[in-house]
């Protein structure tokens, strides 16, 4: 049985490693996208005793949520089903920018509570901050929905120190979601202070780099043509060699340890504190299972310590966005 971890100051408990849904519908290699065999990985990993589901209205533009609510039909109790609103997204899947205006949270909530056929969300998070609403106005529409019984935790997703505060005072806020990864460490600086202080948990999204630092990818070509990662700074040109060879003294100490460059990539994320969990996507079985494993690697002082003398800081070679992508991250003092 996995162990589980607390969100927050009201309670809420996840398995300690969750399972991000995204990859299944979208972005990552989408020509293989299968959904009867995601509902069998979704299936093996509340199996597993995962109980930590992630996904968005977004993602699919509509259709992961669908997924998810067939996966966990009958199995409703026995899972914590997170998701998001604010970017919007056209029926041709073109980005439209970013709301948090109380008329677009609501009528999200809704529309989200309908594709995954439950009657409530338990973590609903704003996926990007509105820089035209205050934020004290769209945290108020998601109380609303709290008071209503349509959701039972908020969440934050990439929000900058000055806007979590300023949440909080409007209502508990359980989890802010941030890339967190041994390539993505900028929130070691402020933002895991700051959750901290507030008694926020830590959702670490793409803590396995969105799949580089498994070492899957030994050259561009490897990433399949209609892959969103493709268009990522970190794949491209001179910063793929960098960071391939980054990730291959990586595989050198998880040789070592007697695990996968994966698994001691999630170990060493659920090794920085028992506030973070980390959400994993995969939609094949035996990378669930290989994530699922990273559990068991024990990481000792010593063991960080070789992976910080290998994988500093700010190592990465290229921003972990493309500009457009940055410009939607919450960057307010």
């Amino acid at each position: 049985m996995l162990a589980t971890r607390t969100l927050g100051r009201g309670g809420l408990r996840v398995t300690g490693i969750g399972l991000g849904c995204m990859g299944m519908s979208e972005f990552y290699d989408p020509a293989a996208a299968d959904d009867a065999e995601s509902v069998r990985v979704i299936h093996r990993y509340l199996d597993a005793g995962g109980n930590f589901l992630d996904t968005a209205d977004m993602y699919g533009v509509g259709r992961n949520e669908e997924l998810v609510g067939r996966a966990v039909a009958g199995r409703r109790d026995a899972v914590v089903i997170a998701t998001k609103f604010g970017n919007v997204r056209g029926p041709a899947g073109e980005f439209l920018g970013v709301r948090g205006d109380p008329a677009y949270v609501k009528a999200c909530c809704d529309a989200s509570l309908r594709r995954l056929g439950v009657d409530h969300i338990d973590l609903y998070y704003q996926h990007r901050v509105d820089p035209a609403v205050p934020i004290e106005d769209t945290v108020g529409a998601m109380a609303e929905l709290v008071r209503a019984g349509k959701v039972r935790h908020l969440g934050l997703s990439e929000a900058a120190p000055a806007t979590i505060r300023r949440a909080a005072k409007v209502h508990p806020i359980a989890a802010l979601q941030t890339e967190y990864s041994l390539w993505s460490r900028e929130v070691e600086a402020e933002i895991l202070p700051t959750v901290r202080e507030l008694g926020i948990g830590f959702v670490a999204y793409s803590p396995l780099g969105r799949g580089f630092l498994t070492g899957q990818f030994k050259q561009f070509k490897d990433l399949p043509a209609d892959d969103y990662r493709r268009n990522s700074p970190r794949f491209q040109g001179e910063n793929f060699q960098k960071n391939l060879d980054l990730v291959t003294k990586v595989e050198e100490l998880a040789a070592a340890k007697g695990c996968t460059p994966g698994q001691l990539a999630l170990a060493w994320v659920l090794a920085k504190g028992d506030d973070i969990v980390p959400i994993p996507g995969t939609k094949r079985a035996k990378y669930l299972d290989e994530n699922l494993g990273a559990a068991g690697v024990q990481l000792t002082a010593d063991d960080l310590a070789r992976i910080e003398a290998v994988f500093p800081s700010g190592a990465a070679a290229g921003s972990r966005y493309h500009p457009l992508g940055l410009k939607t991250i919450d960057r307010s003092e």
